[in-house]
């Protein structure tokens, strides 16, 4: 198990650390100030890129967060009182939905955010479209983890909750989600990387314009989809390790200020 665990940090550490070294070479400031300028050379910087990628995470999770964190809240702490048979069998349902849609291929959710969103909707190639149907693809990650976090919590925190006379809402956002709250940002930093990794589901969706996004109703490029252009239709394979680099460097701080924001509300 320590030889499993062990080769799994190196792999990790060469892959990460083979992105930096090569596109730390190619990094200065005019990298993160200048957009892209298009072109086989693979010209300009990524500063348009990050504004996107950083619309596009804030507003999935906007739309995700309170969706799949509600609906986590009611599978577990009201699904299983509820005695109709026909309650019963929609929570099965919608359980089973859950599972499915975890297990769907994000390109799936870029064609429906496309025929939806895009074209019937009429937002266009747009970061609400993106943020939408982005919204889709991760929803189920955060119900699931959510679910998770609330059946961890003892039941003897709800008794006790209930026996000084709270009733049961406020015995769920006072005692239980505060003491789930680490189980559930778990979910939210899983889903704001996957948010900021994912490629094929935005390139129908968000246009790849490399211009800079004004409004959630502008068209652009994310990160990860800047790195596909650069490597697949350009000659800038080094802009592309470079932009890679950045990347890997935006999730890890992601992740470290989605856990400073949990450990000080469980505070």
């Amino acid at each position: 198990m320590w030889f499993s665990c062990g080769l799994t940090v190196l792999i990790m550490l060469f892959v990460i650390g083979y992105v930096i070294i090569r596109g730390f070479s190619q990094i200065d400031l005019d990298f993160f100030l200048t957009p892209p300028r298009g072109g086989l050379s693979g010209e300009g910087g990524i500063s348009s890129t990050i504004i996107a990628t950083v619309y596009l995470v804030i507003t999935t999770l906007v739309f995700a967060t309170p969706l799949g964190v509600s609906a986590g809240i009611f599978l577990v702490e009201y699904a299983d009182n509820i005695k109709s048979r026909f309650v019963q069998k929609l929570v099965v349902f919608a359980r089973f939905g859950v599972e499915t849609l975890a297990g769907v291929p994000s390109i799936i959710f870029g064609l429906f955010g496309y025929a939806l969103f895009v074209t019937s909707l009429h937002f266009g190639f747009s970061i609400l479209s993106a943020a939408l149907a982005g919204t889709c693809l991760v929803i189920p990650v955060i119900i699931r983890t959510t679910e998770e976090a609330l059946k961890a919590v003892p039941n003897s925190y709800r008794e006790a909750s209930l026996a000084m006379g709270a009733g049961k809402w406020e015995t769920i956002w006072k005692v239980v989600l505060p003491s789930a709250i680490t189980g559930i940002s778990t979910g939210i930093v899983l889903s704001a990387g996957r948010i900021v990794s994912e490629t094929a589901i935005f390139y129908v969706t968000l246009g790849g314009s490399y211009r800079t996004p004004t409004s959630i109703m502008s068209s652009g490029r994310t990160m990860a989809l800047h790195v596909y252009y650069l490597a697949m239709e350009t000659r800038a394979f080094d802009k592309a390790l470079a932009t890679a680099a950045v990347l890997v460097l935006l999730i890890v701080l992601l992740n470290l200020v989605i856990n400073a924001v949990s450990s000080w509300l469980s505070a």
